[in-house]
């Protein structure tokens, strides 16, 4: 049986509401420029919950303020950040976050670009290509996927909700090191603020998934 995680990502404004679903990740997004963008305190979570903050295009300075300030797990790096970047930022002593570095795919996607970020990185995260830095609110085409040549685990982004079930159980039942699935928009009543009902239907389901892997 495969251990698939779940993040929720995009969180605002009923952040203990979700948490009380127990999901393994919630995301904060620290981008100006996203309507999702996070401001004020966390509140206290349970431990088993890990926070992961998302950037675009933020200075190394500014993640680790924010990592510090919030306490993050995890460095979601979603803008055009280099491997050197990357690498900065992993050999940095003031943090000890994991750092998954992003990249959009929507019919195709050149893989051989990963090669230099893999010993920087803990983990790639997938996710449509569209106007918006996330939050598009549709999928990729995931079959690009079966070229993906790296040992890597990845978190499987972009546009994924109740609909996607069934696509989900076919591409779980792959060989692809797949540890996360991450959803945000399709399960928003608006921006930044969950749908608790329909996630907790989504769990259900992705725990039903688990048990025929």
């Amino acid at each position: 049986m495969k251990n698939i995680q779940l993040k929720v990502c995009g969180m605002k404004h009923n952040l203990l509401e979700v948490t009380a679903l127990q999901p393994d990740y919630v995301g904060f997004i620290f981008y100006e420029g996203s309507p999702r963008n996070f401001e004020g305190d966390i509140p206290l979570l349970p431990s088993e919950v890990k926070k992961v903050g998302v950037f675009v295009n933020a200075t190394i300075s500014e993640i680790l303020s924010k990592a510090k300030q919030f306490q993050l797990d995890v460095i979601q790096l979603h803008g055009d950040e280099t491997h050197s970047f990357c690498e900065e930022l992993a050999n940095s002593e003031e943090i000890s976050c994991e750092i998954w570095k992003v990249f959009g795919i929507k019919d195709t996607f050149d893989f051989s670009v990963l090669k230099e970020y893999e010993p920087h990185v803990s983990a790639f995260l997938f996710d449509t290509k569209g106007k918006e830095k996330g939050g598009n609110g549709y999928t990729f085409n995931w079959s690009v996927l079966k070229k993906y040549p790296s040992e890597k685990p990845f978190v499987l982004s972009g546009g994924i909700g109740l609909d996607e079930v069934e696509q989900l159980l076919e591409i779980l039942k792959t060989d692809l090191p797949i540890f996360t699935i991450d959803v945000n928009s399709k399960f928003e009543d608006k921006p930044g603020l969950k749908n608790t009902k329909q996630l907790q239907q989504f769990i259900n389901k992705l725990n039903t998934i688990q048990s025929n892997l």
